[in-house]
């Protein structure tokens, strides 16, 4: 007696793409690296995986956190690069004793096309402040501007809005401990 076979071979196939495929979650712009350590230098690469509802990303506005300083974005050929600078709400201690008061606050790539079908990263390289508190979150607030059409990707949990029923959530960079240096 021959068996069925295909309907539980596709099961395992679907099974198994499900764990390979990004969910929907992963649909947004994120930070490829999630985790940093306080009083560190950080490279920000945040993956843009789709346009605006088929629409190609024309321009990525990226919201810089307080406490993330010495921000350095990468230019991109065929994108106009844009560092809008402000006041840190306080002082953050940086290399050698050096003291920083202010600094971008928003990073803007704009002039390009990436089309909805394709991928891309925008970098930067940052430190985050060892003022920071160890164990919390950062948020990094994106606006990406399509063609036609805008993904807000701004949302920061709350008491009342926890992270997982966010519908367009901000990158999230979890703060770790100071790493210590050798010799420490």
């Amino acid at each position: 007696m021959m068996r069925n076979t295909l309907p539980a071979a596709a099961a395992s196939v679907a099974a198994v793409l499900s764990l390979a495929w990004p969910s929907g979650a992963s649909a947004h712009v994120t930070l490829e690296q999630r985790e940093a350590s306080v009083g560190s230098f950080y490279k920000a690469v945040l993956r843009v995986p789709h346009g605006c509802e088929g629409s190609a990303t024309t321009r990525l506005r990226v919201q810089i956190p307080e406490g993330v300083i010495s921000v350095k974005p990468m230019v991109k050929p065929g994108w106009t690069l844009e560092v809008k600078r402000g006041a840190y709400a306080r002082s953050y201690s940086f290399l050698h004793g050096a003291k920083f008061s202010e600094g971008p606050k928003e990073v803007i790539w704009s002039g390009g096309n990436l089309p909805d079908a394709f991928y891309d990263e925008f970098v930067l390289t940052t430190f985050i402040a060892g003022e920071l508190p160890a164990g919390g979150n950062l948020y990094f607030p994106v606006v990406q501007e399509c063609e036609k059409g805008v993904n807000n990707w701004v949302e920061v949990p709350s008491a009342d809005k926890p992270a997982d029923s966010l519908g367009s959530p901000a990158a999230v960079l979890k703060l770790l401990p100071k790493a210590k240096r050798h010799g420490e």
